[in-house]
């Protein structure tokens, strides 16, 4: 399966504890921090759904 990377582009300040959760859920924890991920469509799903907050990177 692919690998994508995942970078924090903006802050989780004043964001809902979902989404502060999605980012701790895929590693997240500083801004401009990168991850690696399998593209699986659960990790896929989380990128949607703090799309606004993070850049996917191939």
């Amino acid at each position: 399966m692919a690998k994508i990377q995942v970078k924090q582009v903006r802050s989780a300040i004043g964001r809902t504890k979902t989404q502060k959760r999605t980012l701790e859920a895929l590693g997240l924890k500083k801004l401009h921090q990168v991850v690696e991920h399998e593209a699986t469509p659960a990790i896929l799903g989380m990128v949607a759904a703090v799309s606004h907050l993070v850049e996917v990177q191939k």
